[in-house]
């Protein structure tokens, strides 16, 4: 059962005999999600509309989790990032992709279960952890698939059939690209693992981030929607093409795009963590 330490409830393990997580006031929270976000909008990360996005999931996080949970969030940032940055660009063969400054649809695909599950921090701080970090370590599974996959020398394959596809087709994984996945999921739960106390926390939460992202690849190649640009004899993501002209969908729900999917996996993943929750409490 969990124990009741400084006043808030906490499952599993303890390191140090210990487990804490010290609360930030609703104007810290501003102070600091804006200091980040302005730096990220600078250095050309987010875009204006994604910075503000960024800057509400921030205030969110850190005011219903703490420093913990903010802990957690600047681990999916950061180390997302960076394995982005060293990737380079990312070729998407079947897909017309926005640009490399994610704006706030992008934001709240990603980070929009973990602001929501901080919600319930005030009530159960516990719950709020597990929530947040098994979210994000799914939003930060995709992102290093994604960019330790185009690395590949292998093309990629279907999850569901095995069949080989071209490299960026949607639904297509490598080994790579899971062994990717498997390290940005164990960066973000190994530091909600550390800065709450709960060394459990780590490997439910790498796994739920794996499971993530598999869900997110499924999602990805068999719901989301795929467009052409007859115009200019191009596949896209939107129903219209960057050219200003109207695509024609060939597969997939038409309203669906990438953006949706990505938000699907990681509440389902914040799902997975709410049963693992309940199920270790």
């Amino acid at each position: 059962m969990p124990r009741e330490v400084a006043g808030e409830d906490f499952g599993g393990a303890e390191v140090g005999g210990e487990a804490r997580l010290n609360s930030v006031t609703l104007p810290v929270a501003a102070l600091a999600s804006a200091g980040v976000a302005g730096i990220a909008w600078r250095t050309g990360t987010l875009t204006a509309s994604g910075a503000v996005a960024a800057w509400t999931v921030g205030v969110l996080v850190l005011h219903g989790t703490g420093w913990a949970g903010g802990a957690v969030l600047a681990a999916f940032f950061i180390s997302s990032n960076l394995i982005s940055r060293a990737a380079g660009r990312v070729v998407r063969s079947d897909l017309d992709p926005k640009g490399e400054r994610r704006d706030h649809w992008q934001v709240y695909a990603n980070g929009g279960p973990a602001a929501v599950a901080a919600l319930a921090g005030p009530s159960n701080t516990s719950l709020a952890i597990w929530l947040v970090t098994a979210s994000l370590a799914a939003a930060a599974a995709d992102t290093w698939a994604t960019s330790t996959g185009t690395r590949s020398r292998v093309p990629p394959r279907l999850l569901w059939s095995g069949r080989t596809v071209a490299a960026g087709t949607n639904g297509g994984v490598t080994l790579a690209g899971s062994v990717g996945a498997v390290a940005g999921a164990a960066i973000v739960a190994g530091t909600g693992a550390i800065s709450t106390g709960l060394p459990f926390l780590f490997p439910v939460a790498t796994l739920i981030g794996f499971a993530g992202m598999l869900a997110d690849s499924l999602l990805g190649g068999v719901l989301q929607g795929r467009f052409h640009c007859s115009r200019c004899d191009q596949p896209s993501e939107w129903r219209v093409h960057r050219c200003g002209s109207t695509t024609v969908r060939r597969a997939g729900l038409g309203w669906l795009n990438n953006d949706g999917v990505n938000f699907l996996a990681t509440a389902l993943a914040a799902g997975a963590g709410l049963a693992a929750w309940r199920l270790l409490d």
